[in-house]
């Protein structure tokens, strides 16, 4: 059965050949393509560059080829973006024309072929997903509502440091809480339910499938078949493994927390002042018919990934620059004591008065981007962009972790300088009106988290700073930084084990 495979993928290989060199010739005729290093039939330029497609890998692609490039991997045309003007290009100006999702053989079962609201092409389905998303998790009401309980579980977590011996003497690996945190903050939100505990069976199980979807996802082991569709046979086990995992975790979401939330509702009357969660609302619009269940299930699929883990990032790249830098630590404790007051516990509110903090959340953001290519774009039709004909159904890259930390465009940027962001970039915020720095994107599909996120990583690093003195282990004097990419996502490649002195008030 395998010889046969193989003598069939010869033969699609060799007709695949000829048919990409005749369409090479027609095209190169009638498009002016952005420039990229030259590709062979087949394979493009994907035997050149390799799977690994990370952030630091295109930038310096860019430099040879320039700020915008064509890849062509397999049968996918990538184009590069590493420019603020043609971020500007495809963001805003031509939002629409660029607004759609390109997805892959592994995100197409994640997301039930685009059903969901972050990887569905741009169109009706995608602005109703987004509204219906918008009201429950994405306003400020939402913020105001659930910041005590933000404050609450940060203040839960600094108990648990102090009362842990190793914390302050061979230190701990501080990712492990800061995580059950985040789950916390994220299904109060969602299902008014937190996890007590790190043992909890069911918050064991929901980690460990969401960990296994994140692993599946982000790899570039799959890239091969993703490519080159007739070495697709070759990938039947990863993406059984993928549809297994799918599947098990949507059946989670619905046993343990959708369904649990319906029987609830079915107790009493939900009217629009009886709502009070986000799955609550999402339910509302299904029973109105605007929405069905696998789309409710891919909205809370949407939120266990993008919310929790790139915010989780975050907060482990902030804490690892400020052990790495006891300078800034100690500069951002005394804004802390000097404007709040000793003892005092910082509040979402109190986050906007504290400029050195926020200065910390921005530099955190700009060198330690957790999505440093943004989630990919894609036009639908053929399109211009910087002077160069894009060919329809491109993946579009824009390297936003490069625009924040091009050397042209930044002072000094390889280095962890809050000052920056109240110097000479005290302009630029987070939410893009500097298309130099784009954590969040911007324009249509920009990511509407930032605000949550934004006083989050405020309370927990300001929460942690203000009560401990944060270090390296003994025997170290800074803790590894390395980098982890995947698909698009980056973070840190050891979860750090930190040494946490209790301060004294």
């Amino acid at each position: 059965m395998d010889l046969l495979l193989l003598e069939k993928s010869l033969v699609a290989l060799f007709v695949a050949i000829i048919l990409a060199i005749t369409i090479s010739k027609l095209r190169g005729k009638k498009f002016k393509l952005p420039p990229g290093p030259i590709p062979v039939p087949v394979f493009g330029n994907w035997l050149q560059v390799g799977d690994d497609l990370n952030h630091r890998n295109l930038s310096d692609l860019a430099k040879k080829f320039g700020e915008i490039l064509l890849l062509r991997m397999g049968q996918r045309n990538l184009v590069v973006i590493s420019s603020p003007d043609l971020a500007k290009e495809v963001l805003h100006t031509q939002g629409v024309e660029f607004g759609s999702r390109t997805r892959n053989v592994v995100f197409d079962i994640f997301t039930g072929k685009g059903q969901d609201m972050v990887f569905t092409v741009y169109g009706e389905h995608w602005r109703k997903m987004r509204r219906i998303m918008t009201v429950p998790f994405f306003t400020n009401k939402v913020v105001q509502q659930y910041r005590f309980g933000w404050e609450a579980e940060m203040a839960s977590v600094v108990e648990d440091v102090k009362n842990n011996p190793d914390a302050a003497t061979t230190g701990i690996v501080l990712r492990k809480r800061l995580q059950r945190m985040m789950y916390n903050n994220m299904f109060r939100i969602m299902f008014d339910r937190r996890f007590d505990s790190d043992d909890d069976p069911l918050y064991i199980k929901l980690k460990a499938l969401n960990g296994e979807r994140s692993r599946l996802a982000q790899s570039f082991d799959y890239n091969y078949g993703d490519f080159i569709p007739i070495l697709r046979p070759f990938l039947r086990g990863y993406l059984k493994i993928c549809k297994e995992v799918k599947e098990r975790r949507l059946q989670l979401f619905k046993d343990y927390f959708v369904d649990e939330r319906k029987k609830l509702a079915s107790t009493k009357s939900m009217t629009n002042e009886g709502l009070k969660c986000a799955i609550d609302h999402i339910l509302d619009a299904q029973r109105k018919g605007e929405i069905n269940e696998d789309n409710v299930l891919y909205i809370v699929e949407n939120i266990n990934v993008a919310a929790i883990e790139t915010t989780l990032w975050s907060i482990e790249w902030g804490i690892a620059e400020l052990v790495n830098h006891p300078e800034i630590q100690q500069k951002l404790r005394h804004e802390l004591d000097t404007e709040l007051g000793p003892g005092h516990q910082v509040t979402e509110p109190d986050t906007y008065k504290l400029p050195y903090l926020q200065a910390v959340v921005k530099e955190t953001l700009r060198l330690r981007m957790a999505i440093p290519l943004l989630v990919p774009h894609m036009n639908l039709k053929e399109a211009k962009l910087g002077g160069y004909d894009v060919p329809a159904e491109s993946k579009i890259l824009v390297n936003a972790w490069w625009l924040a930390n091009d050397p042209a465009k930044w002072k000094s940027p390889q280095e962890f300088r809050p000052e920056r962001f109240l110097e000479e970039e005290s302009h630029v915020e987070a939410n893009g009106n500097d298309f130099r720095y784009l954590p969040f994107g911007v324009g249509r599909r920009s990511c509407p988290g930032i605000i949550l996120a934004l006083p989050i990583l405020g309370i927990s690093l300001g929460r942690l700073v203000q009560n401990f003195e944060l270090l390296p282990p003994p025997g170290q004097s800074k803790i590894d930084t390395s980098e982890k990419g995947g698909q698009f996502s980056l973070h840190i490649l050891k979860h750090s084990t930190i040494v946490a002195k209790p301060r004294s008030f």
